[in-house]
């Protein structure tokens, strides 16, 4: 008979792999990402300073593909969608709207141009729980929603999936040469007063209430962050744990 393991020596070895099992499981979540959207749409995400990164930092989504990514469970940032992006003479990647200007798919630590709708994470925050929300305050370019998948019941989903460039003041459109509007600004980005942006003397939300512009994105989009003191109908919490779905176009 050849040679055995000592039964001592396997039991210490099958301890430590499922202690690493579990140690990893415990580690990570998954965001499935999924383009509802008739076009293409290539999804950037941007870490936040000190924290691990995701999986990837830019990807190619084809109308009604999906894509996971594995996201440390303390992970916080943001992720958006980037539109009409394609290679230009030199071969630089470009995109029309929520540019990260890396000059490749991958936006390697760069955050988007705005403006932006952004899917916003902090992971095992306060309290052991996540944090989540769709913020316009840099914007918005297209539709998108998060919804907990896999978690603790009772979690909310949070969406902002109505247009918004179907109704932009035309102070606030970005257009594209044939008029038509592929984004659209908030009033902090198209005017930088501090009455808009909640900066300077405007700074504390007493003194920083919503504007005839938040007001418009806000009726769009209840549930989303319209400017930024807009935090009572707009921050989303749940147990930590659990996998996230983020929808382009839901």
């Amino acid at each position: 008979m050849g040679s055995r393991m000592p039964f001592a020596i396997i039991t210490f070895t099958l301890v430590i792999f499922l202690c690493a099992c579990t140690h990893a499981g415990a580690q990570s979540v998954t965001f499935v990402v999924k383009n509802n959207c008739p076009y293409t749409v290539w999804p950037g995400t941007l870490t936040a300073a000190g924290r691990p990164p995701i999986s990837s930092t830019g990807f190619t989504l084809a109308t009604g593909a999906s894509s996971s990514l594995s996201v440390p469970a303390t992970w916080s940032g943001r992720l958006w969608a980037r539109t009409q992006c394609s290679a230009d003479s030199s071969g630089k990647f470009v995109c029309a709207t929520a540019d990260c200007a890396s000059g490749v798919i991958e936006c390697n630590g760069a955050g988007a141009i705005p403006p932006a709708s952004l899917a916003e994470f902090t992971l095992r925050g306060d309290g052991g729980k996540d944090f989540y929300d769709i913020s316009l305050v840099d914007g918005f370019n297209i539709p998108i929603s998060v919804a907990p998948q896999g978690g603790s019941t009772g979690c909310r989903s949070t969406s902002c999936a109505s247009d918004v460039n179907a109704v932009c003041d035309p102070s606030l459109a970005v257009r594209r040469p044939d008029g038509t509007v592929i984004a659209c600004k908030s009033a902090c980005l198209a005017f930088n007063q501090p009455q808009y942006c909640c900066s300077g003397e405007y700074n504390t939300p007493d003194k920083c209430p919503a504007n005839q512009y938040s007001t418009t994105f806000k009726k769009q989009c209840p549930q989303a962050y319209s400017y930024a003191y807009d935090d009572k109908t707009s921050t989303f919490t749940c147990p930590s744990g659990g996998n996230y779905l983020i929808t382009f176009c839901p």
